[in-house]
């Protein structure tokens, strides 16, 4: 509380409304400069997670408020560079719940196998691991050599990683349980090379893979997929803009086409609740009816 704050009687409480409601205009100042300035919309991104992140990376940048790191972040590109990294953090693992992945491997690829050729979006891919699972399961079904993934995101530091193939060597036990939980049907280090501390995946799993940014926020559709994945990315995103990416992946989707959400993510309270009916057991797994 300020010395103007005392001398105007102002409580704890009215305070506080003060510095929340100064902190909110901060941020809709530094998203609204990052968007003009640099084209990456954060701008209906959830606050409270935006809020989080932000005040993480103006500690990170030893910078004391909010209106600080919009100047260093505005005259300073690596500065953005890092902000970008702090707002996109990558959450993923390889065959994450492994229940999804057995169920489309039971009740999807049946399907896939009646197409003459498979366009799959891998939308906020990350560092990959999700698309790296796709790929063994579509070359274990025998659909892998019409097929062509396209993997997509807005970190220019994950999708480089995604492209390397690289991980720790630390993460393959759980790794090799969840591939073994989803429906695995070889030995899961036949995917891999191992040297050191890190793994390698083989090259034939990148060979019908094609890596490239793209920003759900701003970016429009590029083609027309059977399926596409996009698992824990809109949990990020306020109403607008999750509404906004429904219409992007909607507008994407082939007749019947396949959408595949994260557990805590849904299409219930959107404009395109009623395009999709439910496939599976309970998992987020969605057929595009009209």
């Amino acid at each position: 509380m300020t010395a103007k704050d005392l001398a105007e009687g102002k409580s704890e409480e009215e305070w506080s409304i003060d510095t929340d409601e100064r902190e909110r205009i901060e941020l809709e100042l530094l998203m609204e400069g990052v968007h003009r300035l640099y084209g990456y919309d954060f701008r209906n991104y959830a606050l409270p997670s935006l809020r989080r992140r932000v005040h993480h990376s103006a500690q990170s940048e030893n910078v004391k408020s909010i209106s600080g790191l919009q100047e260093k972040v505005l005259h300073d590109r690596a500065c953005f560079d890092r902000l970008v990294q702090s707002l996109s953090i990558p959450v993923t693992e390889m065959f994450r719940d492994p229940l999804l992945f057995r169920t489309f491997r039971e009740e999807i690829i049946p399907v896939l196998r009646t197409y003459p050729y498979i366009r799959i979006w891998h939308a906020g891919c990350s560092t990959g691991e999700e698309v790296y699972s796709m790929a063994i399961m579509l070359h274990e079904e025998g659909l892998y050599d019409k097929a062509r993934i396209y993997a997509t995101d807005m970190n220019a530091k994950s999708l480089q990683q995604a492209k390397e193939g690289v991980y720790g060597i630390d993460k393959m036990k759980l790794y090799t349980k969840n591939y073994l939980d989803s429906g695995g049907t070889q030995s899961f280090s036949e995917y891999y090379t191992a040297r050191y501390n890190s793994v390698m995946f083989q090259p034939f799993l990148r060979k019908n893979i094609i890596f490239a940014e793209h920003n759900l926020a701003t970016d429009r559709s590029f083609n027309e997929f059977n399926v596409i994945f996009c698992r824990n990315v809109m949990i990020y995103f306020n109403d607008e803009l999750r509404n906004q990416v429904h219409g992007l992946f909607h507008e994407s989707l082939s007749r019947f086409g396949v959408l595949v959400l994260g557990a805590k993510e849904s299409i219930q309270f959107t404009d395109y609740s009623g395009f999709y009916e439910p496939l599976g057991r309970g998992e987020k797994i969605y057929r595009k009816i009209k």
